[in-house]
């Protein structure tokens, strides 16, 4: 601690930065790590483990096809509107992971036919389709007068700001690790390094699949550029292309961390037809990233310095449902938050991604499973619930004992839902029958995690 402090005050007498960023050096055993170099100088350790498997082969079964079509209307006020048309997912089609079908947990963002003379309470309001929108109840005792529609008919006359529309099919089918065309890409957050994937690698390696872990810039083993728009999300985004398109098969499954969900949903979007599933943990809600301004990590490098011992146990106590001897162990064998405070305080600052709204995560199609870890406190569950009402095809999943670090406190809860959504695939709907059999969804085996709801948009 005192030296710490004394490190911190010779920063700032002399306007040097008390922990110089230098690269690694790259001397670690060959034994499944790689050194890959995505820019000139800019280098990125990378654990790739492909295991001793017999290969087999992709099925050649029809498997599962959703079919999406949604239309997507921003309005100038910042209203958004998603309606699914035609013959989009249906609650029948998809269950939650328990197994169990839940309809009544759909969200429907708006109704596209509603009932031909129906009466609606003062919550209510009708668009300029004649489509009934909000949380209303119908029935006797609620009706609205002629006025009050016309007005309120009125208020959403308004041309849009931006309408999207998505008509795609895909195929969903069972990720088994010993297909050959299978690769898992896990991705950690601030702070992190792949070391923190450690139990979901040895899990994983031991069925058979093809891994792939990558230490951000700065993090781990990886080099640490000593400018701080090396640290920006486009920089790291490019960074994670770059891995993703070096070591991507037929059928890529994302598996993001925190800050890291975000380069998930970056290359989910960009490579819809290679990113078959999405696993985000603790990632939080769907809006564009934006630094904040009074923010403890807008403060000099060497007063966080300084601070990083408070730092360091303040992240332990919201980062970890418990504090002890355990968690602390755990913190240090994973090499988590050890990071120089130029490389935090230029990740913080670096967190501008306008693009990444609500509009563009309503137009992903790929299935997405969303792990909460229910003490957690730097991400609300809200903002996963919300996560999961924007997105086509989302599971929200809740793990009872774990807290933002899931994966570390309760990694045998966390592998069984992870496993259970990879084998997951929709049945394909009976030809012969109007109305499609129930999909046979993965169990949530593990008592540790419980089911919140399957949250999609009808």
């Amino acid at each position: 601690m005192l030296t710490t402090l004394m490190d911190g005050l010779l920063c700032c007498l002399t306007g040097k930065s008390a922990n110089v960023v230098v690269p690694i050096e790259t001397s670690e055993p060959a034994d499944g790590y790689e050194f890959v170099e995505v820019k000139p100088g800019r280098v990125l350790r990378v654990r790739h483990v492909i295991p001793e498997r017999e290969v087999e082969e992709e099925p050649s079964g029809p498997g599962g096809s959703v079919r999406c079509k949604r239309k997507i209307t921003v309005y100038r006020n910042g209203q958004l509107l998603i309606e699914n048309l035609g013959d989009a997912v249906r609650p029948e089609r998809l269950h939650a992971l328990n197994g169990e079908a839940e309809p009544n947990c759909t969200v429907e963002v708006e109704l596209a036919d509603p009932p031909s003379n129906p009466t609606l309470n003062s919550d209510t309001k009708v668009d300029k389709t004649g489509s009934v929108v909000g949380t209303g109840e119908i029935g006797a005792g609620g009706a609205a007068t002629a006025p009050d529609l016309t007005q309120q008919a009125r208020k959403r006359r308004r041309k849009p700001k931006r309408t999207v529309v998505i008509d795609s099919e895909r195929k969903i089918t069972s990720c088994k690790g010993t297909h050959a065309d299978v690769a898992l890409f896990f991705v950690h957050g601030v702070g992190g390094s792949l070391d923190i994937w450690g139990s979901q690698l040895d899990f994983f390696f031991r069925l058979g699949y093809e891994v792939i872990v990558p230490d951000l810039v700065g993090h781990g083993a990886s080099s640490a550029p000593q400018i701080a728009a090396a640290y920006t999300f486009y920089a790291l985004a490019e960074d994670m292309r770059a891995i993703f398109k070096r070591y991507a098969r037929k059928r890529n499954i994302l598996i993001g961390h925190s800050y890291g969900v975000s380069f998930c949903t970056f290359l989910a979007h960009e490579y819809p037809d290679q990113v078959h599933k999405v696993v985000m943990i603790n990632g939080g809600g769907p809006t564009a990233l934006e630094p904040s301004l009074c923010s403890i990590f807008n403060l000099p490098t060497c007063i966080l310095h300084c601070l990083s011992p408070c730092l360091s146990w303040s992240f332990l106590k919201a980062g970890f449902a418990h504090q002890g001897a355990k968690e602390k162990q755990l913190l240090k064998d994973n090499n988590a938050f050890n990071v120089s405070s130029f490389v935090l305080r230029a990740m913080m600052s670096g967190q501008y991604w306008p693009e990444g709204d609500e509009v563009y995560h309503a137009e992903i199609t790929v299935p997405i499973l969303l792990v909460h870890g229910m003490y957690d406190k730097f991400v609300p569950v809200e903002e996963d619930q919300r996560m999961a009402e924007i997105l086509l095809l989302a599971f929200l999943k809740i793990i009872n004992e774990g807290s933002h670090m899931v994966m570390m406190e309760c990694p045998e809860s966390v592998n069984t839902l992870l496993h259970e959504f990879f084998l997951w695939e929709p049945d394909a709907a009976p030809k012969s029958k109007p109305r499609s059999e129930t999909a046979n969804a993965p169990t949530a085996s593990n008592g540790g995690a419980t089911s919140e709801s399957q949250v999609k948009n009808k």
